[in-house]
């Protein structure tokens, strides 16, 4: 089998010019570490001998030789004239590449990136345009038409159900449960009660389904007679903090 060589690297030497072929050296730097016992190798010169018309495909110059970075694929050989081989070692070239240039890889790269980047920046403006189009112009012809269709029925309406309309709006304004409503200032708290203090988490509960609702979310349980405070001191703070008048209660009798 013949023996198989690839070399990675630019020209060290000018470009020489052959009638059918052309040739220039290049260096190889051998490996770092080598068995135990062996020298290392150092840098091993290599002249190549490329056929003119695969050196012509390539597009190379006697000047860019020196500072593209080239791909060598071929076979030693031992029956180039010395005069024409300066170097270590003579390689007949079959394949010839041209690699890419670092720089130009990075360049290469930075412009894709930027390309995408001004594809996401594009299509992000396309969206905000249509969104502001949409808060320029909202959809208001659908609920004019809807309103439009609306008021006919409503003309059309018996007498009897307009008088009931107001009866539906008419909702309880106190919680479940209660049995009467007294003045707020009325309410006696005994002292055990004044020295605990009920979880401000869900004494800001009450106080926003209160601010919600209009009213408490249940009554005070209170003593008929003397009006002292049995049960619900939370829903009392809560009715001091919004400063309620009248407060919902339900009554326990004192046996």
């Amino acid at each position: 089998m013949p023996h198989k060589m690839t070399l990675t690297g630019s020209a060290t030497g000018p470009l020489r010019e052959y009638d059918r072929y052309v040739a220039f050296d290049m260096r190889e730097k051998g490996s770092p570490s080598a068995p135990k016992g062996l020298k290392k190798s150092t840098f091993i010169s290599y002249t190549v001998f490329v056929a003119k018309k695969a050196f012509n495909k390539t597009g190379l110059t006697k000047k860019s030789i020196m500072h593209e970075k080239i791909l060598i694929q071929g076979e030693p050989t031992l029956d180039i004239p010395i005069d024409e081989c300066p170097g270590e070692i003579g390689i007949i070239c079959f394949q010839i590449t041209v690699l890419p240039n670092k720089n130009d890889k990075e360049a290469n790269e930075s412009k894709d990136k930027k390309e995408a980047k001004l594809e996401v920046s594009k299509a992000q403006q396309e969206v905000a345009a249509t969104r502001q189009e949409e808060k320029q112009n909202p959809v208001s012809q659908p609920v004019a038409t809807e309103a439009k269709t609306i008021q006919p029925e409503a003309k059309e309406m018996p007498v009897q159900e307009k008088k009931a309309a107001p009866q539906k709006k008419q909702l309880p304004t106190q919680p479940k449960g209660t049995q009467d409503v007294v003045n707020f200032d009325e309410i006696i708290v005994p002292e055990a009660f004044l020295k605990t203090r009920p979880n401000p988490v869900k004494t800001e509960e009450v106080i926003e389904f209160v601010k919600r609702t209009g009213h408490l979310d249940k009554p005070l349980t209170i003593d008929k007679g003397s009006k002292i405070l049995k049960d619900g001191y939370r829903r009392y703070i809560v009715a001091k903090t919004v400063k309620m008048d009248k407060v919902p209660v339900v009554y326990e009798y004192q046996k």
